[in-house]
């Protein structure tokens, strides 16, 4: 589920609202979220769009093992990386800035997610685990493509090879993020944070993201390519096994 607010004229929030479930990605959020970036799309007056987490313990702990688990074919499994990879570059295209605020711990496809925003902005503390490995999966929401963009191809087959969790400080330092709030005050940091980014339209915002974005077909041909190793992973023994055991013990 996802529920949204408008904190200022041309700044709207909106929240993964399942706190239960540490805000993990289910078929009924990805729904919400293709609703979402239609109706941003649509409303001119939004130059701002901030996703975040409920709750305090966790942005999004990637997708939902126990739903996604019903997924046993191949095919299917291809069909839910392209679809979500899908709505990643739409979020990417939006004509109005888009920020993810990291308010708990990210994990796994929840790190896919962040990636496929404009900034990264995070509370003290926080963790960023590029988990996917415990699973036996590589990234399949275009993760890949992002992380070696954002910190190099080195650290990100460093961090993706051994499932790596870092502090929020090392992923400042290392350009996973782009800042770091206080955390004094979080709204009132938040709303100062982003309000800079709202003194122009979207058709300069547009025109600016185009101009630094001037996606090519091989970044696409990426992202895509990234699905098909995805999906014959998820139907590996060795996948199965390690989310029944994971299941098992959240029981």
């Amino acid at each position: 589920m996802i529920r949204t607010q408008r904190i200022s004229e041309h700044v709207l929030k909106a929240v993964i609202d399942r706190p239960k479930a540490l805000n993990a990605i289910n078929f009924k959020t990805v729904d919400d979220l293709e609703t979402l970036i239609a109706t941003v799309r649509s409303e001119e007056q939004i130059r701002v769009l901030i996703l975040t987490g409920s709750g305090k313990e966790s942005f999004a702990a990637g997708g939902d093992l126990r739903e996604f688990h019903a997924i046993t074919s191949k095919e299917e499994a291809l069909d839910m990386s392209l679809r979500i990879q899908h709505l990643f570059i739409e979020l990417e295209e939006l004509p109005c800035w888009n920020v993810a605020f990291i308010n708990g711990n990210a994990y796994g496809g929840g790190v896919e997610l962040m990636l496929a925003h404009d900034f990264r902005i995070a509370v003290p503390g926080v963790k960023f685990g590029m988990t996917q490995g415990r699973f036996y999966l590589t990234p399949g929401w275009g993760g890949l493509t992002r992380l070696v963009e954002k910190v190099g191809r080195s650290k990100a087959l460093k961090w993706l090879g051994k499932a790596a969790i870092i502090d929020s400080q090392t992923a400042l330092r290392e350009g996973l993020i782009e800042d770091i709030l206080p955390g004094e005050n979080l709204e009132n940091e938040l709303l100062d944070w982003v309000e800079p980014f709202t003194k122009n339209d979207r058709a300069y915002i547009k025109t600016l993201k185009e101009g630094a974005l001037k996606y090519s077909q091989e970044r696409l041909k990426a992202l895509a390519a990234e699905a098909y190793p995805f999906a014959d992973l998820w139907v590996d023994e060795q996948h199965i096994n390690r989310v029944e055991n994971f299941l098992n013990k959240q029981k």
